[in-house]
């Protein structure tokens, strides 16, 4: 196991409900260890215009071979046309915690 293993998977919901339900069930549904749920403005180009909005930005800590399985499972249950969804890989993490990602994550 090296830290390139892992990857931290973000979406984010115009509300907070929804952004802690997907937490739950991608938590629930070991695609990811943990989630962190945390409010933030988004600059962004919509429909032919600028616009700006309150998010609710979810973080997911995972395993790199789980990606794609996580990617699905959040498209199905987003309400955005296009959900964000981005992977950022682990370039650096402590031992134990990223043995507890991998021990509490789907075989």
């Amino acid at each position: 196991m090296t830290n390139r293993d892992f990857l931290v998977v973000t979406t984010t919901h115009d509300d907070e409900t929804r952004a802690r339900e997907l937490a739950a069930a991608v938590v629930r549904e070991r695609l990811a260890a943990c989630a962190q749920v945390y409010p933030i403005t988004s600059v962004y180009w919509w429909d032919g215009e600028v616009r700006t909005g309150s998010e609710w930005r979810t973080d997911f800590k995972t395993r790199a071979e789980l990606a794609d399985r996580l990617a699905a499972f959040i498209a199905e249950h987003h309400s955005y046309d296009t959900p964000e969804i981005i992977g950022v890989p682990v370039t650096t993490g402590s031992t134990a915690y990223l043995s507890w990602v991998s021990a509490e994550t789907a075989d």
